[in-house]
């Protein structure tokens, strides 16, 4: 394809830009003949990059860490999947108006139902940054009422359990649960901990779900381990795919078909 002068941008603002959005987003262009290109971008001036993606017309934005929050006083509306958890990942300029949402809590929300989460069932949660937000969010809001927040930082894992109404705890000592998500780095590829475990072995045994947000690799320590114990699993590989397409969908009003979906995250994560 080529670029024109109606070739419509969509970018991302990240403090540390990655390219599996920038792949995945231009792999599905192509395939779909859509005249779109997407380019990832970092910034330390998070209000003229809102604004210049107003002035400049720039049809769709997605927003990473650190800007998930610092953005939100210069859009002209929060949708609720963003309002909801406070944090804006995707950016939709229609005209000059800008609107946000959060695809992350949409994926997740999406893949409570998909899965058939049983709301009876107990869960832990492990992480207390933005994304633990999304996750606790979707489960409360999917009707789940016994969840507990795992994190070591006291003050936001208090702050998050506070917020949906849960209980909080510093460690995973004597807690038990059916669903057990961890939405910390641990088993994240180039992290220090890339080759830990992200809860004991005794606590995944006793599981029925293992949800793992860690997108790299898809089949972290944790997921491996509780897949060859014949555990229901979720990935952190299905998360990132998910919240990109509810973003290409927000972008272009087309959402494409499954096959071409898993194509285009294949060649994403090939060449991340």
């Amino acid at each position: 394809m080529l670029i024109n002068k109606d070739t419509q941008l969509c970018i991302s603002l990240s403090g540390r830009p990655g390219n599996f959005g920038t792949r995945f987003h231009n792999y599905l262009y192509q395939k779909l003949d859509l005249n779109f290109i997407y380019k990832a971008f970092t910034t330390d001036d998070i209000e003229h990059a809102v604004k210049g993606v107003r002035a400049l017309g720039i049809r769709g934005c997605a927003v990473s860490m650190p800007f998930k929050e610092s953005c939100m006083p210069f859009l002209d509306e929060i949708a609720p999947s963003a309002q909801v958890i406070q944090s804006v990942n995707t950016i939709m300029n229609s005209d000059g108006y800008l609107k946000a949402y959060n695809t992350d809590y949409i994926a997740i929300a999406k893949l409570i139902a998909k899965n058939q989460l049983d709301p009876t069932a107990s869960v832990i949660v492990q992480g207390s940054g933005g994304m633990a937000k999304a996750v606790v969010a979707a489960f409360r809001d999917a009707g789940f009422d016994n969840v507990k927040v795992v994190a070591r930082n006291v003050k936001t894992g208090k702050h998050l359990a506070d917020l949906y109404g849960f209980d909080y705890f510093p460690t995973l000592e004597n807690l038990t649960a059916d669903i057990l998500v961890n939405v910390t780095p641990i088993g994240m590829a180039g992290a220090k901990e890339a080759d830990d475990m992200a809860f004991p072995i005794s606590l995944i045994d006793q599981a029925k779900v293992g949800f793992d947000v860690v997108a790299q690799p898809a089949n972290t320590p944790f997921i491996t381990y509780a897949t060859n114990q014949g555990k229901q699993v979720i990935s952190g590989a299905e998360v990132i795919v998910l919240q990109a397409v509810e973003q290409f969908e927000l972008y272009t009003g087309q959402r494409p078909d499954d096959a071409l979906i898993a194509e285009a995250a294949e060649y994403a994560r090939a060449s991340s």
